[in-house]
């Protein structure tokens, strides 16, 4: 049996994309292993990543945003080829270096803002200024990761340099690419480039109006996209 290991978008939780994939994950044939982000975030991902695939027999990685990216990231270690079906990536945040991305400048701003002024006081500032879903999505995520490293884990997703397309050129298993076309946090044209830098990739768009408030409907979204991408690789 397949294992899938999923890893949540920054200031989120393991929660969110239990919800997000365990709908799906029978309909492939795995068990789900949903991680809990931790203040040393990119590195605790990876060496858990690696201690669940050394006791499985194959291995799906996958997450959101910062998750997906920790996810391509390990795929592309030629170590890791041999057991791994593919990657599920649920809205990419950027490729390479963040530069000026949206999604980084978000966490920045958010981390500083917990910083200067408090979770509460923060909270209250993102939920008078979000979507009624997303408001108390981000209100219970938030209040269950501070203060347990919710503002190194902002930080430390800030700066992440994620896999290039170049690197992802190089991807030898199944990528399959979930995007929202209404989210300007997640650019839907870094997703799209990432499903078509790879060698065997697809991508599903999904809107952020829809999987809102239905957060099953991203998990398929990104189930279908590795469907076609492994279907694709297996006629090569």
């Amino acid at each position: 049996m397949r294992t899938v290991i999923v890893m949540p978008g920054t200031g989120s939780d393991a929660d969110f994309v239990r919800r997000v994939f365990a709908p799906h994950a029978a309909s492939i044939e795995a068990e789900l292993h949903c991680l809990e982000p931790e203040a040393n975030l990119v590195d605790s991902y990876l060496t858990r990543i690696d201690a669940i695939a050394a006791r499985s027999d194959r291995v799906i990685v996958g997450g959101v945003s910062i998750g997906a990216a920790i996810a391509v990231a390990w795929a592309s270690d030629p170590a890791h080829v041999d057991r791994c079906d593919g990657v599920l990536a649920a809205l990419p945040p950027w490729s390479g270096a963040p530069g000026d991305s949206l999604a980084s400048l978000s966490a920045r701003i958010t981390a500083d803002a917990i910083e200067d002024n408090g979770l509460e006081h923060s909270v209250a500032a993102m939920v008078d200024g979000s979507p009624d879903w997303l408001g108390a999505e981000l209100a219970r995520s938030w209040r269950s990761l501070h203060p347990r490293g919710l503002v190194a884990q902002l930080r430390a997703a800030s700066v992440f340099t994620c896999p290039t397309l170049d690197d992802i050129a190089g991807l030898r298993v199944p990528l399959g690419v979930a995007v929202a076309p209404d989210d300007p946090l997640h650019p839907a044209d870094v997703g799209r480039a990432w499903a078509s830098a790879a060698p065997r990739g697809a991508v599903v768009e999904t809107p952020l109006t829809e999987f809102g408030p239905d957060e099953a409907l991203l998990g398929a979204a990104c189930v279908r996209a590795w469907r076609t991408a492994s279907a694709t690789s297996a006629n090569l």
